[in-house]
């Protein structure tokens, strides 16, 4: 199973690098072909009522846990000197209001829709190579029946320094891992309600989202968000490096992936609002887990939308691409997790962006839900 499954693993992480130079953003840029983007992604999850119909007594109980993000403009794209080729160029979005959930959407709340609606997430199911076949080279061997087996990715620390252009190093399929059993098979979610749901892919996220009469954000929504109202922040909470002052986030303190010393309480995920809020009253927007956007992934979207000047309400490109693994359909992550530190991918920083493929889960990976203001 892994000599096939890691075709699609180098894709799935290759957003956590290194840092690059500044001058490789436009090489890059200039080595892929550009398609017109900022339109309306079909949702596959529609909602089977129209919101404008709900209740106000509805619409009340929906927006519990929400906090109201006001209509406004940033720029947006990358900062500092972690920023990568994808977070270039800069470009201005406008965004109409909309209400985020204050955090992470948790074990109680996903455990809550699993119970009302019987839902059963990728990970639980038993891989469809007819589907999975069109994420790898063609050509590509079935790989034996008895390793298509449900499963998903968990992080085991190495035990010592190793070449960080290997994720398949600390990360492997296991076999009965999923939001119940985040550490694979004789782990539980047990005294964990207010843990944020893992192992979810991104169609395990909108059918949530959906459910509960929600979104997932758009990358601008979740970028903006982020910020806190301020345009010149690295970080959630300002500009100050994380290992620096007092602990705002929960990531990896020492060397990754092998020496973890867990000084802001958890080597693994956190229980959701641990650490200070941002500006907008909004928890772990860095650090803790990786949170799935509504948005395709392609390396030059941002290049696109450089182009036509002012872009409101920004929705995602029409479709998936990254020409590090071209056959994979990849939806855009954003917020970093317990797994991310400076000498690596530096995720908790506002603009960092990360893209995995829709149908892949881990045990870094949740989400948090949106709902339009009007």
């Amino acid at each position: 199973m892994k000599q096939m499954m890691l075709v699609v693993l180098v894709g799935v992480l290759v957003g956590c690098q290194s840092k690059v130079k500044k001058e490789e953003v436009q090489e890059a840029q200039d080595n892929d072909t550009t398609l017109s983007c900022c339109s309306n992604l079909p949702n596959r999850f529609q909602q089977a009522t129209d919101p404008a119909v709900q209740s106000a007594d509805d619409r009340q109980a929906k927006l519990e846990g929400m906090v109201l993000i006001p209509e406004g403009s940033f720029i947006m794209g990358g900062d500092s000197e972690w920023g990568r080729p994808d977070e270039f160029p800069h470009h201005k979005v406008k965004l109409s209001a909309f209400y985020m959930d204050i955090h992470e959407v948790t074990n109680q709340q996903f455990q809550d829709f699993v119970e009302a609606t019987g839902y059963v997430t990728t990970a639980e199911r038993k891989p469809d190579w007819e589907e999975m076949k069109n994420q790898v080279p063609p050509g590509t061997p079935k790989p034996p029946d008895e390793v298509l087996v449900a499963a998903s990715l968990v992080f085991t620390p190495t035990d010592g320094p190793v070449s960080l252009n290997n994720p398949s190093i600390w990360w492997s399929w296991v076999s009965g891992a999923d939001w119940r059993h985040p550490e694979g098979p004789g782990s539980s979610i047990e005294g964990k309600a207010d843990y944020p749901v893992v192992h979810v892919s991104w169609e395990d996220a909108a059918a949530y989202a959906n459910w509960a009469g929600k979104r997932l954000p758009t990358e601008a929504e979740w970028e903006y968000a982020a910020r806190g109202g301020e345009q010149d922040v690295v970080y959630p909470w300002g500009k100050e490096l994380i290992h620096e002052g007092k602990v705002k986030a929960n990531s990896w303190d020492g060397r990754f992936p092998y020496d973890n010393q867990g000084k802001d309480g958890f080597v693994l995920a956190a229980p959701v609002g641990q650490y200070a809020p941002n500006a907008y009253g909004l928890y772990d927007m860095g650090g803790n887990v990786w949170e799935w956007c509504a948005d395709w992934y392609r390396n030059d979207y941002y290049a696109t939308c450089e182009k036509q000047g002012v872009v409101t309400n920004p929705q995602g490109p029409e479709d998936s691409h990254d020409p590090a693994e071209p056959y994979a359909q990849k939806k855009v992550t954003r917020g970093g997790s317990f797994l991310c530190n400076d000498d690596y991918c530096s995720g908790f920083r506002v603009a960092a962006r990360m893209k995995t493929s829709w149908d892949t889960s881990l045990n870094h990976t949740g989400f948090r839900c949106v709902v339009s203001a009007e």
